[in-house]
């Protein structure tokens, strides 16, 4: 009895642990592109009435229509070897070519010897399969749009055509139709006019669309995920703009762009993808080698047509076209009639049901009801009517409600809103970081002001101020947490145009610190182009002469270089605050202007107090020495200006230490003290007591140091002195 109920237990653990198969989807684009969406809804529709044996699917998505390079897919390769370390698929599906190309190139690191099926591929060649050893593990369904019967039937459809637009983009899939397309138009050029665009601004395509002969034109939408200005649009974004600037009839490649404004064509469909993909692996769980799959080479497109474009543009298609997929036609009467009576049998039933439960509840509900609404309606449109975006939440992080300029910073209506959390919105370091501020709040009952920035869907960069509090319910239970948002991104964007700007008013002096800095190394240049022709002249010239030459040479222009380099390095803007050493900092600067200084008889001491400590601050490293530059500028201006003896130098002395809470910068001139009566006012914008000054860089300076780098800059005078005085957050370097 004992062997019969181990060998049973046995038995049941080999059947379980052999019961179900697992399958990667991997999606060369993203979640709400239109034609992946279609391809993953076939391909569980499938899965999900195969009754042998349950089929776990995971889909991930590789987001290519908007990050397409080599470094981000090989960091995409790590993750996957790292997510996917301990599971073992069955089976891959991918779609596109760039899950394709991807898989080729990374099937033996990620999922060795595992079989692998495709669908979507454009221009799909075989000789890939043999030249990378994947014959043996690869099949599936080949994406090609049908050009040829395309242009066939347009010209067909529109005996009297002139002129015909393609519209298309730079994408991978767009430069692949680009090839196909030029045999085609090179057949078709003398039939009519044809004109192919891939590089104009969105609003000039449409101005170019509007501009059509209505009479005598046609479009054939390509793609438009990316305009020339870099861009990006979703399918139906991009194609909504084209179609309300269209007064002509607009042809297609894609099912996913029908019933959004095109009349049809021959139309390439992700159904029918997801589809036959479905049916190669359910052959390959029912123990079909891969290998004896054969290659759908032809693409399974279908004539598909709108009817109301059909209607609106008076196109018949039944002398061409038999049998094809028509959307939006009118149901015939029997089919209406039969709904209708449907229809009405159930909202009959329905209404029976509800009057009879709510009959005796009508009357008592009736005016809390109507309360509860005003309220309602009341609190809605004071929450709209406020500008700040605000949101409010429950203790889970589910949103539970907002008011209409939350809604438009997400781009998302207030249904898709509600019942999800920021994660779905923001990115995930952003909304990681808020759910650790709500997690202290409901523990603390405290209220918090934050700032974060983030890209909005439509690509715009955000600077956002939160204030937070945590609400509570009648009965005095935590109900959630309330937000109510500053959107400061025009404030961020006006001083970070005022920092530039304040920069660039430095550039005569820097031109004069260029010049100072390429005086020597063109003497020295000329010195030695001098000296090697006299060589020359006189038939003295040696090998080991010309070498040292050219050595000597590309030590001066290296020289010379370095000096642009470093020009162009201080007028680029800092975005991202980072851990930098004070003392590199006045280093480059004093490469920038010391000699310029030097030249104007003015000696330029740098006075360290802590020798042997690297001084660090964390902040704007370009816009620091901006700040460095424009003071030491200002000091040896004033100095010239005051004509001093030439015998005697000039001082400029910049002190540098640390104290317990700051590291102080001290720059120190003797160019004469400041009048009392102004010297409140130098950090004042557009204040200045030059003629052609533009009373930026002191106002900037204190922007820079204050508001973005929280220290503090003063100035005094001391005696014939005038000292400003930096003081910054001192920072130990992390390890």
């Amino acid at each position: 009895m004992k062997f019969f109920l181990l060998f049973s237990i046995l038995i049941c653990n080999l059947l379980f642990a052999n019961s179900g198969k697992e399958v990667l989807l991997l999606h060369s684009y993203h979640k709400g592109y239109a034609w992946s969406d279609d391809i993953s809804k076939a391909i569980e529709k499938s899965f999900s009435n195969y009754k042998k044996e349950e089929i776990e699917l995971t889909t991930v998505y590789m987001d290519t229509k908007r990050i397409d390079n080599a470094a981000y897919l090989n960091s995409l390769a790590k993750l996957y070897k790292q997510q996917f370390e301990g599971r073992n698929f069955d089976l891959i599906l991918v779609s596109d070519n760039t899950a394709f190309d991807f898989m080729i190139k990374y099937h033996d690191y990620l999922f060795k010897n595992t079989p692998v099926l495709f669908c979507g591929i454009n221009n799909f060649d075989k000789a890939l399969l043999d030249e990378n050893s994947m014959k043996n593990y690869m099949s599936g369904v080949a994406e090609d749009v049908d050009l040829e019967k395309n242009f066939e039937l347009i010209s067909k459809l529109h005996p009297k055509l002139k002129n015909l637009l393609i519209i298309n983009d730079t994408s991978i899939t767009g430069y692949a139709v680009k090839r196909d397309l030029r045999p085609i138009i090179e057949k078709y050029k003398n039939r009519f006019n044809i004109e192919y665009t891939d590089d104009l601004e969105i609003n000039n395509l449409k101005q170019k669309v509007s501009n059509l002969d209505k009479e005598n034109s046609v479009i054939l939408f390509v793609l438009l995920f990316k305009d020339t200005t870099g861009k990006y649009f979703t399918y139906k974004q991009s194609f909504a703009q084209v179609k309300e600037a269209s007064q002509v009839p607009i042809y297609g490649l894609w099912d996913f762009y029908l019933n959004n404004g095109i009349v049809g064509g021959l139309l390439t469909s992700a159904n029918s993808q997801g589809e036959a993909i479905s049916k190669m692996a359910i052959d390959i769980f029912n123990g079909k080698k891969i290998s004896n799959i054969p290659i759908i080479e032809k693409s399974p497109n279908v004539y598909m047509f709108d009817y109301k474009e059909l209607v609106k543009f008076n196109i018949d298609i039944s002398p061409y076209i038999s049998n094809p997929v028509i959307i939006n036609e009118p149901v015939t009467v029997y089919k209406e009639h039969s709904k209708l009576f449907i229809f009405a049998a159930l909202i009959i039933f329905t209404l029976s049901t509800i009057v009879i439960i709510l009959r005796a509840n009508i009357q008592r509900r009736e005016k809390l009801e109507q309360e509860l609404s005003n309220r309602i309606e009341f609190d809605k449109v004071l929450l709209d009517t406020i500008p700040n975006p605000i949101y409010y939440k429950n203790i889970d992080g589910k949103f539970l409600g907002c008011n209409i300029s939350f809604a438009s910073l997400v781009s998302s209506s207030r249904d898709e809103i509600i019942g999800k959390t920021a994660f779905d919105f923001f990115p995930f370091k952003v909304a990681h970081a808020n759910t650790q501020i709500d997690q202290e709040l409901l523990t603390t009952f405290a209220t918090s002001t934050s700032e974060f920035t983030f890209h909005t869907p439509s690509n715009e960069m955000k600077h956002i101020i939160l204030n937070k509090a945590v609400y509570k319910n009648i009965d005095g239970t935590v109900g959630g947490i309330v937000c109510i948002m500053d959107d400061i991104t025009e404030r961020v964007q006006q001083k970070q145009f005022l920092i530039q700007q304040s920069k660039l008013a430095e550039m005569g002096d820097m031109i004069a610190a260029i010049a100072h800095q390429w005086n020597e190394p063109l003497i020295e240049l000329s010195a030695l182009v001098q000296d090697i022709q006299t060589s020359y002249l006189l038939n003295e010239l040696k090998d080991m002469e010309v070498n040292d030459f050219v050595n000597d040479s590309m030590i001066q222009i290296k020289y010379m270089s370095k000096t642009l380099s470093d020009f162009r390095n201080f007028l680029k803007p800092s975005t991202k605050k980072k851990l930098f050493s004070i003392s590199k900092a006045l280093g480059e600067i004093n490469e920038i202007i010391g000699k310029q200084v030097f030249y104007s008889n003015i000696e330029m001491n740098f006075n360290y107090k802590n020798k042997n400590e690297e001084l660090l601050v964390y902040g704007y490293e370009n816009e620091f020495k901006q700040v460095l530059l424009n003071l030491i500028n200002n000091a040896k201006n004033k100095i010239v200006e005051k004509n001093i003896d030439i015998t005697k130098k000039a001082q400029i002395n910049i002190n540098i230490e640390r104290s317990t809470n700051y590291n102080i910068i001290e720059i120190i001139d003797d160019g004469g003290a400041i009048d009392e009566k102004i010297i409140n006012s130098i950090f004042d914008p557009y204040f200045t007591t030059k003629e052609s000054g533009t009373g930026f860089g002191l106002y900037m300076a204190k922007v820079i140091i204050e508001d973005k780098m929280r220290g503090i800059i003063t100035v005094r005078n001391d005696n014939n002195n005038v000292i400003f005085t930096i003081k910054l957050p001192h920072k130990k370097v992390q390890k």
